[in-house]
């Protein structure tokens, strides 16, 4: 290589680091003006003040730039600028992982969810009807390993002479099988004034789809002391749904899991459609623990295997299943929970409650 063109490209190299110095230095500058814009109220952008900024560079240019050229290179500075100004501006919110890079474990008791904790399965009826079935439900799913009892005590149904539950009576029952039997009580409240009883009784809270955008009841369980499982809506989007846990988070309450329990769309063989991708995009736009409800999500029995293992695979940090001594006698949701030898079957086809590997790589052999 000629000696002198090697000259040069040294030269070259020391220019480029003068000016990404500059550069960064005039970003610090930018940076201070916009906290003291913001500070007083005003805009980040003055278009006469570019402008002026512009007219300026135009008229000390000496070539061998053309003006035309030294006004595009400093408007892409300027954007930059703003850019830096704009994100130093957004709200850093509290579900996001920018504020907090690690995954969030939440306990349950002594049950961990989330971050390199094998993957858990709550399992138990939709609704708690008698303490002949809670017992009998709950005494089976302990046997086969289980930790974590769901139990609706206060139901939402879309029907208003469908059984609504037993309410407290519901929960002193699905406490007294869950202390029988060793097991943590999750069951959905619906109503802020319930709060009281709840705390007395259950282990994590729910919040339900139809109230996931409840802010009065968001607000109180945000101040409750206990985990809370937070659901997807019907028809929310991903960013109504972490914004929902942000209200949790900002009250307080920084023992949040989502669970995506399948969305509304115009598909009639399923009950809800299972939003795979959401699982996905929760646990990388935040650091909480992301469930699946496999029940909701497809309202068939024949789904809940291959529902898991997408879930599983997708990064889930747990499942969500419904299971009845007799379903075809149940109170609520007869065709998709499923009775104690379909989920024995379902825990030999998904290997709960055997611990996976992070890669899950158990279940796709073969």
């Amino acid at each position: 290589m000629d000696e002198r063109i090697e000259a040069l490209r040294r030269r070259i190299d020391e220019l480029n680091l003068d000016l990404l110095r500059l550069l960064s230095e005039r970003a610090a500058v930018a940076e201070a003006i916009g906290r003291r814009q913001t500070e007083v109220g005003l805009s980040h952008y003055d278009p006469m003040r570019e402008q002026a900024m512009l007219d300026a560079l135009v008229s000390a240019n000496r070539g061998p730039f053309s003006d035309a050229t030294v006004k595009s290179l400093f408007k892409q500075v300027f954007q930059a600028s703003m850019q830096l100004e704009q994100e130093q501006d957004k709200v850093q919110y509290l579900t996001s992982r920018r504020h907090r890079s690690e995954d969030t474990v939440v306990w349950v008791g002594d049950v961990a969810v989330g971050g390199d904790h094998p993957a858990v399965l709550i399992a138990g009826p939709c609704a708690i009807e008698s303490r002949e079935q809670v017992m009998a439900t709950a005494a089976h799913v302990a046997r086969r390993g289980v930790k974590l009892f769901r139990g609706g005590a206060f139901k939402p149904r879309t029907d208003p002479y469908s059984f609504q539950g037993l309410g407290v009576e519901g929960l002193e029952l699905g406490r007294e099988a869950c202390d029988a039997h060793g097991l943590r009580f999750v069951a959905e409240i619906m109503d802020a004034t319930d709060l009281p009883a709840f705390e007395r009784h259950v282990d994590m809270l729910q919040i339900g789809a139809r109230n996931m955008q409840n802010f009065h009841l968001l607000k109180a369980v945000g101040r409750s002391r206990l985990p809370v499982l937070l659901k997807r809506g019907l028809a929310a989007t991903i960013e109504e749904w972490v914004m929902a846990a942000e209200y949790l988070l900002h009250e307080g309450n920084p023992n949040v899991v989502l669970c995506e329990r399948g969305i509304r769309t115009y598909e009639r063989f399923t009950r809800n459609t299972l939003d795979v991708s959401a699982v996905a995009l929760a646990k990388l736009e935040t650091h909480l623990p992301v469930l699946v409800d496999v029940t909701h999500s497809g309202g068939r029995r024949d789904l809940l295997v291959p529902l898991t293992k997408a879930a599983l695979a997708a990064g889930a940090d747990g499942i969500m299943v419904e299971v009845h001594p007799n379903p075809a006698v149940a109170l609520s949701d007869q065709k998709q929970q499923v009775d104690f030898d379909g989920f024995d079957a379902y825990l030999d086809a998904t290997l709960f409650p055997r611990t996976l590997t992070a890669g899950r790589t158990e279940l796709y052999r073969g």
